[in-house]
C-alpha cells in the first residue's frame, strides 16, 4: 500500500508540473539541489554519508584527488608527493592556497587534520584512517605522513576521506561551531548550515587556479533536504529542484517524458547489503546468532528477481560482499545461495524453527526495496518488522548494536579496493555483527601488506568465511537514477560522486 500511495503522489505531482512547468534557476546562477539523505554533522569526519562525502567534495580539498574519468591519483591540496619508504609519504604543499576565511594552508593545518581525527572518538569510520600512525610538519609546505603498517591503498584513501580542515580557524571556534559554520579550501564555501534542512554554497573566487578539480561554473548550490522520497520527486516535478538522484526506478521513465527534464542512470561502486545479528549483540536469544537460521535466509530472498525488477538498470546480484572491480574481491571464493524457498525452510526446521519467528529489519532503503525482501521472508516463515528510519538514524542504531537485521548500502567511499568494506563490517569495530577474530584476522592481513597475491590470498579467504557462515548478505549493485533540469550540463561518474563543480549550465 505504501507503494501505491508513493507512486499516486508522484504522479499527481507530474499532472501538475506539466501543466505549469518551471525554469532551472539558471537565470539565478542557482542550482537546486534536492535530496533525502540529511547530514546531521557537516563536518567530513562525523558522518559517513554519501551525502556527506558530495557535501566535503565541494568544499573540501584533500592533499591528492582521483581523477573520474580515470582513477590517477593526481595533486590536490600537495604540489607533488614521493614514498620516502614503504610506510611513509612525504607531501610538498602548493604555496598559493588559502581557506574560505582567507588563512592560508601551511604544513600546520594537514599535521593538524590528520592527527586530531587519529584520537578523535567522534569520527564516524576510523577504518579509514587505521593505516596512519601520525603526521609531523617538515617546515611551512612540507609534510610527512607515516603509516602503521604497509597500505597500498593509502594514496585512494587519502583523495576520497581526508579532508584537510584549518587549524587555527577551528580551535578557534571549536568543535561544534564549526561544524555549524563550516571553512574548507574546496571549490565552492558553505554560506548555510540549517540543521538537517538545508545547506547553501557559493563559488569560492579565491581558488587555486591549477587545482585539478577546475573552477566552478555556477556561482550558488542549495541543497534541500527532504524527509522522504514523495517529497524528494514532487519538488524536482514541481519544478522547485534542479537535480535529484536516488529515486525510484519505477520513476525513470516519467522524468523522463517530462519536457523540462531529463533522466539519467548509472550502475555505481554501491552495493546493497543485508546485515544479520550472528554475534547476538541485541540478545543472546536471538535466532539469528544460528548459522543455519542465517543461511536459510540467504536463500530465501530472490536476489536476481528484485535486481532485475526492482533496482533495475543493469544492476547485478552479488555473491562476495564487495564491488566486483575492488582489489580483492573474489567472487569465485564466496558461497553461491541460489533462490530456493524449500531449502530456507529446510534449515529453519534443521535449526528448530519450523513455524518460523519474530524479527525486525531496520532501513532506510526504498520502501518497495524493503518490502521485498519482508515478502520474501515472510513465505519460509519469519515475520520481520519493517522500521524504516533516515539514514543517520540507522547508522547509530548500528553502531550501537542494535538492529536485529539491516538493510542498506555500503559505497566504499568510492575507494577501488575491498579494503574500503571488508573493515568496516568485519574488522571489530562498531558495525561488526559477525565479532568472528579469526574472521578479523584474515581482513587484517588483507590490508597490511604490498604483496598482491597475499592480499588476494586473505581477502579471498575472508570472503569464503563471511559467505559460509552467511554473516552478511551482498544483495546487488546499485544503479544510480539522476533526475535533472535539460538546461544543466551534468555527467555522473561510477564512483557514485556526483561532481557539482565540474557541472554547468547550458
Amino acid at each position: 500500500m505504501r507503494r501505491s500511495v508513493w507512486l499516486s503522489g508522484a504522479f499527481l505531482a507530474a499532472g501538475l508540473a506539466a501543466a505549469t512547468p518551471a525554469a532551472a534557476q539558471k537565470s539565478a546562477d542557482t542550482l537546486r539541489i534536492t535530496w533525502r539523505d540529511a547530514v546531521p554533522d557537516i563536518t567530513p569526519y562525523y558522518n559517513q554519508l554519501r551525502t556527506g562525502l558530495v557535501v566535503s567534495q565541494q568544499a573540501w580539498d584533500s592533499l591528492v584527488y582521483r581523477d573520474p574519468e580515470t582513477f590517477q591519483i593526481k595533486p590536490l591540496l600537495a604540489e607533488s608527493y614521493k614514498w620516502a619508504d614503504d610506510q611513509t609519504l612525504e607531501f610538498t604543499l602548493r604555496p598559493n592556497v588559502t581557506f574560505h576565511n582567507g588563512d592560508k594552508l601551511t604544513a600546520d593545518d594537514v599535521v593538524y587534520t590528520v592527527n586530531s581525527i587519529l584520537t578523535d572518538k567522534l569520527v564516524s569510520v576510523p577504518s579509514n584512517y587505521s593505516f596512519i600512525d601520525s603526521a609531523e610538519k617538515i617546515d611551512d609546505l612540507h609534510v610527512r605522513v607515516k603509516l602503521k603498517r604497509v597500505f597500498p591503498a593509502a594514496l585512494e584513501y587519502m583523495a576520497m576521506a581526508l579532508p584537510i580542515m584549518p587549524k587555527a580557524y577551528r580551535e578557534k571556534v571549536g568543535v561544534e561551531d564549526y561544524s555549524r559554520h563550516p571553512v574548507g579550501a574546496g571549490p565552492y564555501k558553505i554560506t548555510k548550515v540549517d540543521g538537517a534542512t538545508e545547506i547553501d554554497f557559493e563559488r569560492y573566487d579565491g581558488y587555486y587556479a591549477d587545482s585539478p578539480k577546475g573552477k566552478p561554473a555556477i556561482r550558488k548550490m542549495v541543497i534541500h533536504e527532504v524527509p522522504d522520497s514523495a517529497t524528494e520527486m514532487a519538488e524536482l516535478l514541481g519544478g522547485r529542484a534542479d537535480w535529484v538522484w536516488k529515486y525510484s526506478p519505477d520513476q525513470f521513465d516519467a522524468v523522463g517524458r517530462m519536457p523540462t527534464l531529463q533522466a539519467t542512470r548509472a550502475e555505481s561502486m554501491r552495493i546493497g547489503y543485508l546485515m544479520l545479528d550472528a554475534a547476538g549483540r541485541t540478545g543472546a536469544n536471538n535466532p539469528l546468532t544460528k548459522e543455519k537460521v542465517r543461511q536459510a535466509i540467504f536463500y530465501a530472498i530472490d536476489r536476481a528477481t528484485m535486481a532485475k525488477q526492482l533496482v533495475q538498470g543493469g544492476s547485478r546480484p552479488l555473491d562476495a560482499p564487495c564491488y566486483p572491480t575492488q582489489f580483492g574481491c573474489d567472487a569465485a571464493a564466496a558461497i553461491h545461495y541460489a533462490y530456493d524457498p524449500a531449502k530456507a525452510k529446510q534449515l529453519l526446521t534443521e535449526a528448530g524453527y519450523p513455524n518460523g519467528f519474530d524479527t525486525e529489519i531496520t532501513t532506510y532503503e526504498l520502501p518497495q526495496w524493503a518490502g521485498a525482501m519482508q515478502g520474501y521472508l515472510k513465505a519460509v516463515g519469519i515475520n520481520a518488522k519493517l522500521n524504516t528510519l533516515q539514514v543517520g538514524a540507522v547508522v547509530q542504531r548500528s553502531g550501537a548494536g542494535q538492529n536485529q537485521m539491516e538493510a542498506g548500502d555500503w559505497g566504499s567511499y568510492s575507494v577501488n579496493d575491498a579494503s574500503a568494506v571488508l573493515p568496516q563490517y568485519f574488522g571489530g569495530g562498531a558495525f561488526d555483527y559477525a565479532r568472528d577474530p579469526d574472521l578479523q584476522k584474515l581482513v587484517q592481513q588483507g590490508g597490511s601488506t604490498v604483496d598482491p597475491d597475499q592480499r588476494r590470498k586473505a581477502y579471498s579467504a575472508a570472503i569464503s568465511m563471511i559467505t559460509e557462515k552467511a554473516y552478511w548478505l551482498p544483495l546487488y549493485t546499485y544503479t544510480v537514477t539522476y533526475g535533472y533540469s535539460k538546461q544543466l550540463n551534468f555527467k555522473p561518474y561510477p564512483d557514485e560522486l556526483p561532481r557539482f563543480f565540474l557541472s554547468s549550465w547550458k
